[in-house]
This record gives C-alpha cells, structure tokens and sequence, in this order.
C-alpha cells in the first residue's frame, strides 16, 4: 500500500503507466476501486492510498467499491452478510 503523500506526481504517474499501481483506496473509508473512479477523484489526498492488485487491497481489509466495481461489491456485501 502506498500513501498518496508519500509519492512524488511523476513517481505516481510512472507507476501507474507501467501497470504497477492498478487501484486506489479510501484509507479512512477502507474502500478500494479503479483510478478512474469518479469517487475515488473526489476523496482528500491525505486520505488517498495506492495497490498493486485487488489482493493487496483485500488484505489490507479494504473493501471494493460500490461504484466502479459493483459486481464484486455485490460479492462483498452478500459474502459478510452470510
């Protein structure tokens, strides 16, 4: 996991052009999703957090995203409901 403050602009965008960064999360929230997410864009930088895959995520204990990942945010939901 790697927090948006302690990644340079540039850093940030390299990682994410060569596919090492792939998803975004709420660190307060715990919630993880796309980088494209329109409610990923709206959180506070110092909330922000950065994950290789959605393993490092969910290991994290963050949850996806009901939004810009709604089918596994249906898994997630109906899995804790259980």
């Amino acid at each position: 996991m790697i927090l948006h403050s302690q990644i340079s602009g540039e850093n940030l965008r390299s990682k994410i052009h060569s596919k090492e960064i792939v998803f975004g999360g709420n660190k307060k929230l715990k919630i993880y999703g796309l980088l494209n997410c329109r409610s990923g864009k709206r959180m506070k930088r110092e909330n922000r957090v950065f994950f290789i895959d959605e393993i490092e995520a969910l290991e994290n204990k963050f949850r996806p995203c009901g939004h810009c990942m709604r089918e596994a945010y249906k898994k997630w939901k109906n899995f804790i409901h259980q």
